[in-house]
């Protein structure tokens, strides 16, 4: 009896927040772990299901980083990183669109449809959904006092979202998966960060929250301890004394885009952990990092 009690104890935790958030659109980033650990997948195609199916308008933005090195390497293309961005030459854009707009972006449109959920998978090619203009790289020698100008290729930024194709989905009480593929203003593609699509699709729906997935606890202090709160101001001061470093910064910035946008509330947490975005979402205390 006990134990059907605390059951109880934890719907009725969750109420407040189902009935806040009825009707609001979520975007999560999806990537990490949580994509290529089978249980942790599965768990999050279940938690996006249940989101909709409590009237939540989930929006799934996901990566797929591993799995476009992987099949650069198999067919004998060794991958390469300039200051962690991939050089995207016309073969490796070949190759990314496969990955992300076809074997991922399916592999998470049929996990989520096979838990009961209602998922159409896009890229940003889909409706003009996401205009992107090619990233200029400038890498400074201060030695010899010059600027090198890099051509990363293919490689590019988030311009505009035009959000009409997901509110129709979402209309039609469809779940929309996105892969993280632009298109330029002469119609070719663009590899564009993930997290950075996810910031600029929260703001231009004005979502309620963006949620991105990592493999970490969230933003940690020097110290090495989880900040559970941070506001917006903060993050200035936060980059400057090294506190948000690396492969924070991209993350920080795609926050930093949606709560300019309209966008309530930003969390960066830790996709490892079994139902995640439920605990973020549905329960006081959460478990990663909130940025306001």
């Amino acid at each position: 009896m006990q134990a059907l009690i605390e059951k109880a104890s934890v719907l009725m935790e969750a109420f407040p927040y189902i009935r806040a958030f009825s009707g609001r659109t979520v975007v999560i980033k999806y990537g990490g772990s949580a994509m290529v650990d089978p249980k942790l997948a599965e768990g999050f195609a279940r938690n996006v299901g249940l989101m909709k199916l409590i009237g939540m308008r989930p929006v799934v933005v996901h990566g797929g980083g591993p799995q476009i090195g992987e099949l650069m390497r198999r067919l004998g293309k060794e991958p390469r990183f300039i200051d962690g961005i991939r050089v995207t030459d016309a073969e490796t854009m070949d190759i990314v669109e496969m990955v992300l707009g076809g074997l991922v972006n399916k592999q998470i449109v049929a996990l989520i449809n096979r838990h009961g959920g209602r998922a159409v998978g896009l890229t940003g090619k889909d409706g003009r959904l996401i205009e992107g203009k090619r990233i200029r790289f400038e890498k400074n020698d201060p030695s010899a006092k010059t600027t090198e100008i890099i051509d990363l290729g293919a490689v590019g930024e988030v311009a505009r979202v035009n959000p009409e194709v997901l509110e129709s989905l979402e209309g039609g009480r469809f779940i929309p998966v996105i892969a993280p593929v632009g298109v330029a203003e002469d119609g070719t593609a663009l590899n564009i960060n993930a997290d950075s699509v996810a910031g600029a699709v929260a703001a231009a729906l004005s979502a309620e929250k963006l949620v991105l997935l990592t493999d970490v606890n969230g933003v940690l202090d020097k110290e090495g301890s989880l900040i559970r709160h941070i506001a917006r101001t903060d993050l200035d001061r936060l980059r400057g004394d090294g506190t948000l470093h690396g492969g924070f910064l991209p993350k920080v910035a795609a926050c930093e885009r949606a709560l300019a946008g309209g966008v309530k509330k930003a969390h960066i947490i830790d996709g490892r952990v079994e139902h995640a975005v439920l605990l973020e979402i549905f329960t006081s205390e959460g478990i990663g990092t909130e940025i306001v």
